[in-house]
């Protein structure tokens, strides 16, 4: 592997995977990623914020662990980002069952990357006390029932956390376990990408309405520059010579996808747009099977907070 790919993908992550169980009936969004990220970020302003929220004339902004949770800064920012959202965590929940009945689970996922990963005890004492208090406008309530790795191993023993099997990877891990689990992948010279969350991508100033591949290959390119400037590792924008030029889009289907989420901060709910299907590449070379395969795991495009951008291979 060339040592360029290797000191890119040292970035430091975990990834979690949610159980929780409703004791009642109880009814739910469609949209839960939008539903459990905003009941976490307002329990952690609950408990602690000493500044009555008003973030912008804060003294104490630098050293908010709120901040550095939600809204966590890059060690180096990138030239291009001029936003200030958050790239230290994502979250997974494609399951838009409204209904669900007392006794029934669900499972989420979040991922949390470069200095993000020491706060997780701040987010699961955040997330219990929002078990409490019910996510969604109908105040669903739920109990977390367990709690894994990414190996299958629980890290949740009755209501304390066992440390020992919280464990920390890095995104070239990652790229091995997907290359060990798919036999020969890099071989292949066809892939399909399947996007199984809305993706907002922006190419030449536009935002997409279809699948191009050159906005897709730059996007995950910007995303691992990206999480390397907030780890602080010294590298740039991946470049494989003229491998770009040999992937082509053979198939596609699409449609745009509206997501609804209210907004605590700006008081208004907004809309968030995407595209959703999926395409089929040819030109397949072992440099944007590299690509490709890391992008399954951080998401790309904008909003990924929110859990837009996410993907897998088949």
């Amino acid at each position: 592997m060339d040592n360029n790919i290797f000191k890119a993908l040292q970035v430091r992550f975990v990834k979690l995977q949610f159980t929780v169980e409703f004791p009642q009936d109880s009814v739910l969004p469609k949209d839960k990623v939008s539903a459990i990220r905003g009941g976490m970020g307002e329990m952690l302003l609950r408990m602690n914020c000493v500044r009555d929220r008003q973030c912008e004339k804060c003294d104490f902004e630098s050293e908010c662990i709120v901040q550095k949770i939600m809204y966590s800064k890059f060690v180096k920012k990138p030239e291009f980002v001029t936003t200030g959202g958050s790239i230290g965590y994502v979250m997974e929940c494609e399951n838009s069952q409204e209904i669900f009945k007392e006794g029934d689970k669900l499972r989420f996922y979040i991922i949390l990357f470069g200095n993000t990963i020491i706060y997780f005890n701040q987010i699961y004492q955040a997330l219990s006390i929002l078990a409490e208090e019910g996510i969604g406008k109908n105040h669903a309530k739920y109990k977390i029932v367990d709690i894994r790795n990414i190996e299958g191993m629980s890290i949740l023993d009755g209501k304390l956390i066992n440390m020992n099997n919280y464990v920390v990877h890095m995104l070239y891990d990652y790229l091995v376990f997907r290359m060990v689990k798919t036999d020969n992948i890099l071989n292949k010279k066809e892939a399909v990408m399947i996007f199984d969350t809305p993706t907002t991508l922006k190419y030449q100033n536009d935002f997409l309405m279809k699948f191009e591949v050159d906005a897709i290959i730059s996007a995950i390119r910007r995303r691992i520059y990206m999480l390397d400037c907030f780890e602080g590792i010294e590298s740039g924008i991946l470049k494989f010579g003229e491998d770009d030029g040999k992937l082509k889009i053979c198939r596609q289907e699409c449609h745009i996808m509206s997501v609804a989420r209210y907004s605590t901060r700006k008081e208004k709910k907004i809309f968030l747009r995407g595209i959703k299907g999926y395409l089929a590449l040819e030109g397949m070379t072992e440099e944007m099977w590299v690509l490709l395969l890391i992008g399954e795991l951080i998401h790309i495009g904008k909003n990924t907070s929110f859990g837009f951008g996410r993907y897998h291979l088949k």
